[in-house]
């Protein structure tokens, strides 16, 4: 299923994302409880995603685990009344990609910049804004270089 493609990237997946939200249960264990509160979103359904970087002629193919935990959007409480926030349903299909590729750099060749495109092109299919999606965008790849260890 074709979910974006413009003249540099193409991104398709197998099915319809699906993602839903993890509850916090009183037979919880203290450990499940802290796992729930940090990462509250649950992808429901294994998700073949392609990739193509047509300004590199490269394919990238993974799948996204049925029960995969990430926490949404990362955006800082202090900008949610400018961006929203982190539970906003325009950026879980976003975030889930995104996360994974963060977790898992070679599942896209360890390229930074190529992730944070995906990402960039997510937004703009959820309906995100051009200022918004600047701001999200370059947030999140600022905070790659310095924090997540990714290879150039």
């Amino acid at each position: 299923m074709k979910w974006y493609e413009d003249k540099d990237l193409r991104i398709d997946f197998n099915d319809i994302p699906s993602i839903g939200i993890r509850y916090i249960l009183p037979s919880m264990s203290e450990e499940e409880k802290r796992s729930v509160k940090k990462y509250p979103f649950i992808n429901k359904v294994p998700l073949d995603v392609y990739l193509e970087d047509k300004r590199k002629s490269k394919m990238y193919k993974f799948t996204i685990p049925k029960k995969y935990c990430f926490d949404g959007a990362s955006v800082p409480r202090f900008f949610w009344r400018v961006i929203g926030s982190n539970t906003d349903n325009k950026f879980l299909v976003p975030a889930v990609i995104h996360d994974y590729m963060c977790e898992n750099h070679a599942c896209v060749n360890n390229d930074r910049a190529f992730s944070t495109r995906v990402f960039n092109a997510l937004l703009q299919v959820s309906g995100v804004g051009n200022v918004k999606r600047f701001f999200m965008k370059n947030s999140v790849d600022i905070f790659q270089k310095c924090f997540c260890h990714w290879r150039e």
